[in-house]
């Protein structure tokens, strides 16, 4: 199967009762063709205000290629900074765009993004546990100059797509996720087996010891698309 006859299907965990600063964008592009975004604005520098701007910028933008992304973000950066010089409306933003060829990755912030193929995973931006494990690149308006992120993989069918905010992976490690996940039907059953996890783990009050040992409260986004 030729990458630009991949089909996919996609669902959502969204709970943004803690801060309500975390966004998502769900882009239907025509033809398989797709752009999955997840904003996590940051607690107390305007950042429901901020990962609510950056998906409206997203939805309106016109997209033939990665480089239509880089130019929204940088317009919204350069917004962002003039009002706030780098202190407010500050967000993190992972993009995952396929145009029927490789899937293009483009983040700033810890936002991470997983691809997952026949049982491995892979890390494509981001960082888990507060150590930043994919480039230095800040929130948006956090400075004047953007530096973001960028990567690119293929796709193939049966592969797994994740992209999320922190609240998620800084209570499940990225081995515990993909393992969730790897044998679900449907990305509404792998959304809530991740919920379920995580709301254990509230219950109880705990987290692996790779991420510190205890539950942290945020907001929670998170899109799983699978291919076929």
């Amino acid at each position: 199967m030729a990458n630009d006859m991949l089909a996919s299907v996609v669902a959502t965990l969204y709970d943004n009762s803690t801060h309500g600063e975390d966004t998502y964008l769900i882009r239907d592009l025509g033809g398989g063709c797709f752009l999955d975004a997840v904003m996590d604005g940051v607690t107390g520098h305007g950042g429901e205000e901020a990962s609510r701007s950056v998906a409206e910028a997203l939805e309106a933008a016109n997209i033939t290629g990665p480089e239509d992304i880089v130019a929204a973000l940088e317009e919204q950066n350069a917004d962002f900074f003039q009002v706030g010089g780098g202190r407010f409306l500050l967000t993190t933003v992972s993009v995952a765009l396929f145009l029927g060829g490789p899937l293009y990755i483009i983040s700033a912030g810890d936002s991470p993004v997983f691809h997952l193929r026949g049982g491995e995973h892979r890390q494509l931006s981001g960082r888990i546990g507060g150590i930043l494990r994919m480039g230095t690149a800040k929130a948006i308006g956090a400075g004047a100059d953007l530096n973001l992120h960028r990567a690119e993989t293929t796709l193939e069918p049966g592969d797994q797509l994740i992209t999320a905010s922190d609240g998620v992976t800084d209570n499940v490690n990225p081995a515990e996720l993909a393992a969730l996940i790897r044998d679900c039907a449907t990305p509404e059953a792998a959304s809530a087996q991740v919920k379920s996890a995580i709301d254990d783990r509230l219950e109880r009050g705990i987290t692996p010891e790779l991420l510190g040992g205890r539950f942290r409260h945020d907001d929670q986004t998170a899109i799983f698309r699978f291919f076929r």
